[in-house]
């Protein structure tokens, strides 16, 4: 979805997916993805170059009424942060004022905390919160989340009363060695157990450790294809072990990937920052570069809760197809879209270098994105 740049009279104010909150004065432009029936967005890419990605996240503190959920936490961040430590601030501050709540899904209600990533061309920040309460470490080098709280000892701003919230709840002893340690005050692993996160969140830490400094899209790709180095979910293993939830996940009724980004920001201000979005399960699916100052196609934003002829859909098809043969499908499919994947490379490759306005950008994705749905319409796993 995208959402543009708009300007909003002053005691305006604006339906988030569970509560009505103040309207700022000026949004930005926004490329976001996120639920059929969901205000927020689960990641998106503003048109300042800032990024923002969320985690579910488990901790002692209960989640009573509503508040706001990650995904508008998301948006808000990208609507109103020119930074990405503007987009913090905005978000620190909605936290505190309406806290997290209001059920995550559609379909029952079961609300939830919240993690963060926040980036943009010069910073970046791991930002997690627990209700009301949040601890912010700043990111120097790599870093990655998945459904846990992950910052101990090493933040670098806490929420007023965070410590002595978790002192009062006898989540912390105050009179314990070293420093206050959010993670273990506040994370809780009795509702959902640590297997599911744990495996994860350390495979993509080591991949992007190992390339500290030579990150690159064709490692994210593989990052967020990864199975643990197999080309497929590992259909031997158990719930039990940690490796039976990849990266790229396959683990219903869990959960199931269902959308990716990968953000190139500019180094140099002036250039428009680039969204690669990949729908369904990324290692049946491609990336596709999506200009955040261009209009993008609008078959885009089409999907519903039911099986449509949609984009996403589309891809959710074509991995039942592969699912029905891992074995034999799963390689054959992957060769066919990593060649349309080269091909939209080189076309973005030249209309970059003959191309420097909006308007040829946007001809550009409605034309990439017309061929390669047409394309996978047409791929037949089973031949």
């Amino acid at each position: 979805m995208q959402v543009t740049r708009q300007s909003h009279p002053p005691g305006t104010r604006m339906r988030c997916t569970h509560i009505e909150i103040p309207q700022a004065p000026e949004t930005a432009r926004v490329i976001g993805s996120r639920p059929f029936w969901c205000w927020g967005f689960e990641h998106g890419l503003n048109e300042h170059g800032v990024a923002i990605g969320n985690h579910t996240v488990f901790t002692r503190d209960p989640l009573c009424g509503h508040g706001l959920i990650g995904m508008d936490l998301v948006r808000l961040g990208l609507e109103r942060g020119r930074s990405a430590a503007q987009a913090v601030e905005v978000m620190t501050a909605l936290i505190e004022e309406y806290g997290q709540g209001g059920s995550g899904y559609h379909d029952k209600d079961w609300p939830y905390h919240n993690s963060f990533l926040v980036a943009d061309r010069g910073a970046a920040f791991v930002l997690e919160a627990s209700d009301q309460r949040w601890a912010l470490r700043r990111v120097w080098g790599v870093a990655s989340l998945s459904n846990h709280l992950t910052i101990g000892s090493d933040w670098d701003a806490l929420s007023d009363g965070a410590i002595e919230h978790a002192v009062a709840e006898g989540w912390w002893n105050e009179d314990r060695d070293g420093r206050f340690d959010f993670a273990d005050a506040y994370r809780d692993t009795t509702v959902v157990p640590e297997v599911i996160s744990s495996g994860r969140h350390q495979r993509t830490c080591t991949l992007l450790e190992h390339a500290h400094g030579m990150v690159s899209m064709h490692l994210l790709k593989g990052a967020l294809r990864d199975h643990y180095g197999r080309p497929m979910p590992a259909a031997d293993l158990t719930p039990a072990d940690p490796r039976y939830f990849s990266v790229c996940m396959h683990a219903e009724p869990v959960g199931t990937t269902t959308a990716s980004m990968i953000a190139r920001i500019p180094t140099v201000s002036g250039e428009p920052p680039v969204y690669w979005a990949s729908l369904g399960s990324p290692c049946v699916s491609l990336f596709i570069p999506l200009y955040v100052d261009a209009d993008i196609p609008a078959v885009l934003s089409h999907g519903g809760e039911r099986p449509d002829d949609s984009p996403w859909w589309l891809f959710r098809r074509l991995l039942t197809q592969v699912e029905a043969d891992w074995l034999r499908r799963a390689p054959r499919v992957r060769a066919a879209l990593d060649g349309v994947e080269a091909e939209i490379a080189e076309c973005m490759r030249v209309t970059e270098i003959t191309s420097k306005d909006a308007a040829a950008r946007a001809a550009f994705m409605q034309r990439v994105v017309s061929e390669l749905l047409e394309r996978v319409r047409h791929l037949d796993p089973s031949s």
